[in-house]
C-alpha cells in the first residue's frame, strides 16, 4: 500500500442507551451502517486501504475509538455524522488531531448536510465535510488531499482555506445506482453474526440491511431530506436481486430489512423485484416500508408471495388534524385501510408513531392511543418528537436553522421541545400509557408467545435481556 492511502471510517459513539441500561443492547437494533460500507466500496475500488469502526456494536468508548485509530495510523479518518453523536465525534477528532499531526478529518452523513456550515464553524477539528452522498465525491476528495492539488476542484464539499470555509458547488445527485459498488460486507467485523436488528423485528437471522432507491419527494415538515433529496432514484429490480442473493450466497442471510424511505414508490419497480425472487424461488424473508397511500391489495399479495414479512408505515398520529399540520398528505382514514389491506394480505404491520407534535393536545393522544388500539399491527415503535436540523419543523419552531444546545440529546428518545400545554414529565407520562395500552392487549402478547415458540432465537435474546436487568437491579 503506498503512502497516503489509509483511510478508516467511523460510525462514532453516542449515548444510545441510559447509563445503568446497558443491558438493553441484547433486544436493540444493531445493524451496520449501510451508508459507510457503500462508501468504503467506493474508496476500495480507488485504490484506497480502508478499514470501518462500527463503535457502537462494537460497545467502543471514544477513548478506545481513539486507541485503535493512533494504532493503525491512517492518513485519513471519515467520520459519518448525526445530530446526536457530533459531541463525541468532534472529541474524537480533537484527539487525534493531537497525536495524529498529519491526519486529515473528513466528515459527512445526514447532520453534515443539512447543517455543515455551523458545524465546522463551530467544531475547527473538523478538516472537510463532503455534503449530501458521498461515492462519487469522496475519491475524488481523497486523491486530491494525496496529490495536493486544489480543494476547490471538487465539488460537493466545504473545506478551509487561510482560516475561512469555503463552500464548493453541490455535486450532481447521482443517478444511475447501478453502477455504485456492492457494499463492502467484508470489511465488517464478525458479519452477520454481530449485526441484529431489534428483537422481533425479523422472523429468522442472519440479517442484513439494503436499500432498493434513495430519495424522497414528499414533503413532510419534520423530515429532513437533505442528504439524498426530493428525487426517487432506483436501483433496478435485478440489481436488487443480485445483491439479495449474493447476501444469501455468501454470508448465509435468511432476511433483508429494506430501508429505503420510500420503498413503494414505483408499483411497477416493486411487482418486478417480486416476480424475480418467485421465478428463482429465491427462499428470504424481507421487510421494508412504505406510504399508506401507495399500497394495494393486489401489490400487497405479490409482495407476500415474494416473501415481504413485514411493512412499516409512518402513522405518526390518530389525529387527522395533526397530520394536516405536519403536511402528510394521508388520513387516518386511509392509514387504517392500509393497514387493515396489509394485514389480510398475511404481512405484519410496524406502526411509526410520534408523541409530542406541534398541536398536540389531550384529545389528540387519546385519538391516537385509540387508533393504535383498533387496528391490526403487530408491532408500534413510538418516538418523541424531536425537531431535527435540516427540516421545516425546526427552523419554523426556533426561527433558525441551528439551536446548538440540544444536538446530543437529539435520537428520538428525549422531548427537547415541549408543546404548549405540557410539560417533560407530563409527555413521558403519556409516552409510557401509550406504549403499554397497545402492548399489554391480549391479541399482541399472543402474537409475540407465538412468534417466540416459531423463532427460539428471539427468546434467547430475552433471556440475555433479563439476565442483564436482574445483575443491574443486585447491583444498585
Amino acid at each position: 500500500m503506498s503512502k497516503n492511502k489509509k483511510i478508516i471510517l467511523i460510525n462514532p459513539p453516542y449515548e444510545r442507551i441510559a447509563k445503568g441500561y446497558n443491558f438493553v443492547r441484547h433486544i436493540t437494533n444493531r445493524s451496520p451502517s449501510l451508508g459507510l460500507l457503500y462508501l468504503a466500496a467506493a474508496v476500495r475500488n480507488h485504490g484506497y486501504e480502508v478499514t470501518l469502526i462500527e463503535s457502537d456494536i462494537e460497545n467502543l468508548s471514544v477513548k478506545q475509538v481513539v486507541k485503535r485509530l493512533c494504532e493503525q495510523h491512517p492518513d485519513f479518518i471519515g467520520i459519518s455524522l448525526f445530530t446526536v453523536s457530533v459531541w463525541q465525534s468532534a472529541l474524537i477528532a480533537k484527539l487525534i488531531k493531537q497525536a495524529l499531526l498529519q491526519c486529515t478529518i473528513i466528515v459527512g452523513g445526514p447532520h453534515i448536510s443539512s447543517m455543515g456550515m455551523e458545524t465546522l464553524e463551530r467544531f475547527k477539528e473538523f478538516d472537510v465535510a463532503v455534503i449530501h452522498e458521498g461515492e462519487e465525491v469522496l475519491p475524488k476528495l481523497l486523491d486530491t488531499l494525496v496529490n495536493k492539488q486544489n480543494l476547490g476542484d471538487v465539488l460537493g464539499i466545504i473545506y478551509r482555506e487561510n482560516g475561512e470555509l469555503i463552500k464548493t458547488q453541490a455535486a450532481p445527485t447521482i443517478s444511475d445506482l447501478d453502477k455504485l459498488p456492492t457494499p463492502a460486507w467484508d470489511l465488517l467485523p464478525n458479519f452477520p453474526e454481530a449485526y441484529l436488528p431489534a428483537i422481533y423485528d425479523y422472523p429468522q437471522a442472519p440479517v442484513a440491511t439494503l436499500v432498493a432507491s434513495r430519495g424522497c419527494p414528499f414533503l413532510c415538515k419534520f423530515c429532513d431530506t437533505s442528504t439524498f433529496g426530493a428525487q426517487v432514484r432506483a436501483y433496478s429490480p435485478e440489481k436488487v436481486y443480485k445483491m439479495m442473493e449474493n447476501l444469501q450466497t455468501e454470508y448465509g442471510i435468511r432476511h433483508i430489512q429494506f430501508v429505503d424511505d420510500l420503498f413503494l414508490a414505483s408499483r411497477i419497480r416493486t411487482l418486478a423485484l417480486c416476480d424475480l425472487i418467485i421465478k428463482n424461488k429465491l427462499k428470504m424473508t424481507w421487510s421494508c416500508a412504505a406510504r399508506v397511500d401507495t399500497v394495494k391489495p393486489d401489490v400487497l399479495a405479490r409482495m407476500k408471495e415474494a416473501g415481504c414479512w413485514e411493512i412499516s408505515f409512518g402513522l405518526e398520529t390518530g389525529s387527522d388534524e395533526l397530520l394536516q399540520k405536519m403536511e402528510k398528505s394521508a388520513r387516518v382514514e386511509i392509514s387504517e385501510r392500509a393497514v387493515n389491506w396489509t394485514a389480510a394480505a398475511g404481512i405484519r404491520c410496524k406502526g411509526l408513531f410520534m408523541l409530542g407534535y406541534p398541536g398536540e393536545t389531550d384529545e389528540t393522544i387519546a385519538q391516537t392511543k385509540a387508533f393504535t388500539k383498533r387496528i391490526p399491527m403487530t408491532t408500534m415503535n413510538l418516538t418523541k418528537f424531536t425537531p431535527y436540523p435540516g427540516s421545516p419543523i425546526y427552523r419554523e419552531i426556533y426561527g433558525t436553522n441551528i439551536c446548538e444546545d440540544h444536538w446530543e440529546k437529539m435520537n428520538g428518545m428525549n422531548f427537547v421541545w415541549v408543546a404548549d400545554g405540557f410539560t417533560k414529565e407530563s409527555l413521558d407520562r403519556e409516552y409510557q400509557a401509550i406504549l403499554i395500552s397497545f402492548y399489554k392487549q391480549h391479541r399482541i402478547a399472543h402474537k409475540y408467545i407465538a412468534m417466540t415458540f416459531q423463532h427460539p432465537a428471539h427468546f434467547k435474546r430475552l433471556v440475555h435481556f433479563f439476565l442483564g436487568y436482574c445483575k443491574a437491579k443486585m447491583s444498585d
